[in-house]
């Protein structure tokens, strides 16, 4: 897969924007390894409701703390809570660390949901691990609606409820 969203990139995306860095794993690995790129940096969370039965991606600015009580009223889901790193290789397949919106290329189906939250949506660019925390791509907004349309999803466009 990896492959294949590299000859993506490189057939339908003539203004993104790679960088390699060290290995991040989290928001503050990226800080200080990430070098300054243009795109709104983004925290990607691979959520579930309490039976399992439905899954989120939810993609929020950086250094926004998410309520998953108030995101799980609004969506409507029950006990919204981290899915599992065995339940993010089933659905996206990837593992922990490289959660990104591009890992919807694996999810043929549409099992998992997209939710993205205004500021991500209206930004003019972000920036997403491609399919591995080793590197990231500035993607414009014209190329995030093109990725997906090429993966099928359709993303829930909230204003995310933050933590207090």
């Amino acid at each position: 897969m990896q492959e294949i969203l590299s000859r993506w990139l490189e057939s339908s995306a003539a203004d993104v924007q790679l960088v390699e860095h060290p290995v991040v794993h989290t928001i503050a690995e990226a800080l200080i390894h990430v070098p300054a790129m243009p795109g709104l940096m983004v925290k990607n969370l691979f959520v579930r409701d309490e039976k399992g039965r439905r899954h989120f991606l939810v993609i929020v600015p950086f250094d926004k703390r998410v309520d998953l009580a108030a995101l799980g009223r609004l969506l409507p889901a029950s006990k919204l809570s981290m899915a599992s790193p065995e339940r993010l290789l089933q659905h996206l397949g990837i593992k922990p660390g490289s959660v990104s919106l591009f890992a919807l290329i694996h999810d043929s189906v549409q099992a998992v949901e997209l939710v993205l939250d205004e500021a991500v949506w209206d930004a003019d660019s972000v920036q997403a691990h491609p399919l591995r925390n080793t590197a990231t791509v500035a993607l414009s907004h014209a190329t995030l609606l093109r990725f997906l349309a090429h993966t099928g999803h359709v993303p829930r466009i909230l204003d995310v409820p933050a933590a207090s």
